[in-house]
């Protein structure tokens, strides 16, 4: 029998318990009642998923749909000027996020060959590089620098540019639409406005590969004929957005983490064994992608609730990833955690493509960051630094940092 709890009103955001954990209402909803009901801004009565069992078993059950052409996502949050939606949005064709299988499993297939451990194997060197040159860049600038300018953001730019066959020199007009894209407080033309500035660019960018193509990943899918320009443009924008978006995040934040652990920072600095696990446990605790949507196609039982068919349903990747009824004080980051299971990288059909990409930018980022500038610390109170509440993906906007003696 559940507990009575208050129903949210709502999506709870405000990082009231500190940067790294869930908002409190959330915390409280876990421990009380893990799937919650929840009233969306619209009027919808919707759910809210925060157990890590019933996250991980709803992320496995592809009835509960990522198609938005098949039913309503709702909003969990105010968004300005957005109408209410009263018919499912049509399928933006390539975009194999939001389809199900069997549609799914034919886009994402064509990429499985470019995303093997063997092949992220074979790029790392090109990684450390890429790492080690933006490492040198910011030795010459005098602190207090943007971490998130000069490296975060810099280093994952590069190594997806390298790896679809974007030229670097665009990725300014790219970041700034990307941003304005996953930004939650925006407008629905201004989000529209910068799809469509992204979209244009990329429809022009495959169509060149397509009649030239290149050794690079884009090249790779525009040979394939069986795609159409507007698939390869759908594809092309979601890895754009999440190879460069996510691990950026996780670059910044997770210095930030660290900076606020000095004891577990020194460890790690003494010891690079360390480093894989640490990864593991800083993507378990920080969950940049903290939230993500499901729609129920039928009836469907989850967690001992009934949840009705045409539901949306919120799942809270950090409320499941730090469930104690599945890791041992889990709001205490612990890079001797052995932290797999965790679900910062989704589960199911929708897991992560670029996983194994994603390791290997953190561990060569954060191992190059911590050797080369062994001083490094906050230049600002943890208190001013401006956390992505307002965004889609979760991180700092910025984060000044200092050090006291030259760098190595």
């Amino acid at each position: 029998m559940s507990q009575p709890v208050r129903i949210p009103q709502g999506l709870p955001m405000e990082r009231d318990a500190g940067p790294f954990d869930p908002p409190r209402e959330i915390t409280g909803l876990r421990a009380a009642r893990p799937v919650s009901p929840m009233a969306f801004p619209d009027g919808h009565q919707g759910w809210l998923v925060t157990g890590y069992d019933a996250v991980r078993q709803l992320l496995a059950d592809t009835r509960f749909s990522s198609r938005q052409d098949l039913g309503i996502i709702h909003v969990p949050f105010e968004t300005p000027g957005m109408p209410a939606q009263t018919e499912p949005s049509p399928q933006t064709p390539g975009l194999f996020i939001s389809m199900d299988p069997p549609d799914h499993g034919r886009l994402r297939r064509k990429l499985t060959g470019a995303f093997t451990v063997k092949r992220m194997k074979q790029l790392e060197d090109q990684i450390i590089e890429i790492v080690e040159r933006q490492l040198a860049e910011m030795t010459e600038l005098a602190p207090p620098v943007d971490l998130v300018k000069e490296f975060a953001l810099p280093v994952p730019s590069l190594v997806i540019c390298a790896l679809l066959g974007v030229p670097y020199a665009d990725r300014g007009n790219f970041q700034a639409n990307s941003t304005k894209f996953l930004e939650k407080d925006v407008t629905l033309e201004d989000k529209m406005a910068a799809y469509g500035a992204m979209t244009t660019y990329l429809a022009e960018l495959v169509t060149s590969k397509r009649a030239e193509p290149g050794e690079d990943l884009l090249s790779d899918l525009a040979r394939d004929a069986d795609l159409s320009i507007e698939e390869l443009v759908g594809m092309a924008f979601l890895l754009l957005l999440a190879g460069h978006e996510t691990t950026a995040n996780m670059l910044s934040l997770g210095t930030f983490a660290l900076l606020e652990h000095p004891e577990q920072l020194a460890e790690l600095r003494a010891d690079r064994e360390l480093f894989p696990d640490a990864v593991e446990e800083l993507m378990r605790y920080l969950s940049v992608v903290d939230v993500n949507y499901r729609y129920a196609t039928e009836d469907l039982e989850l967690g001992g609730e009934t949840i009705p068919q045409g539901s949306t349903v919120v799942v809270s990747m950090l409320a499941a990833d730090h469930d104690p009824e599945r890791f041992d004080n889990a709001d205490t980051l612990d890079i001797h955690r052995k932290a797999r299971g965790h679900l910062a990288f989704g589960h199911g059909v929708h897991q992560c493509l670029g996983q194994q990409l994603a390791r290997i930018e953190m561990r060569a980022g954060f191992e190059g960051l911590l050797r080369r500038f062994p001083t490094l610390a906050l230049a600002v109170p943890a208190v001013d630094v401006r956390l992505k509440t307002d965004m889609n993906i979760y991180g700092v906007h910025e984060l000044p940092v200092t050090w006291t003696e030259t760098a190595e």
